[in-house]
């Protein structure tokens, strides 16, 4: 018999932030950390993730939701800096994984956004190229929670 106060299993993102699982992360603060994915629809593709597992981002309080806008805003400007792109998309989808998380994408046109076309062989050598590049922009933007 389940009852409501039943603790969620832990979501792949909580494995990754608690290091059970390999992340190549570009931010770690108290909050919120952003680390690349491993299926990315292209370079650069970063998700902002809450450390605290909520499933969906309209039940974070405001002051966690705010930290995640701050960091997708950092995020997001590292990746301008980092990558040749029209602009940054951003979405909240959350079906796959059960853990509040924005994706932040390099993009040139709307298509660039459609999740059949992840990168499910990503090369780990350009992804950890990518967490670099990502790194020192925020670096060079003077952001102390970078990672590394």
């Amino acid at each position: 018999m389940s009852t409501d106060s039943a603790k969620p299993e832990d979501s792949v993102f909580t494995k990754i932030i608690r290091g059970d699982f390999p992340g190549r992360f570009v931010w770690e603060g108290p909050e919120v950390v952003a680390f690349l994915t491993i299926a990315p629809l292209r370079p650069g593709h970063t998700l902002v993730v809450t450390r605290q597992q909520v499933d969906q981002w309209t039940d974070l309080d405001e002051a966690t939701w705010q930290e995640v806008a701050r960091v997708q805003l950092a995020v997001a400007t590292a990746l301008k800096a980092s990558f040749a792109c029209e602009r940054i998309g951003s979405i909240i989808a959350g079906l796959e994984v059960p853990h509040c998380h924005v994706h932040l994408v390099p993009i040139d046109h709307e298509s660039d956004l459609n999740f059949a076309n992840a990168d499910s062989a990503a090369n780990p050598e350009d992804l950890d190229l990518a967490a670099e590049q990502i790194r020192s922009a925020l670096r060079e933007l003077g952001h102390s929670e970078v990672s590394g």
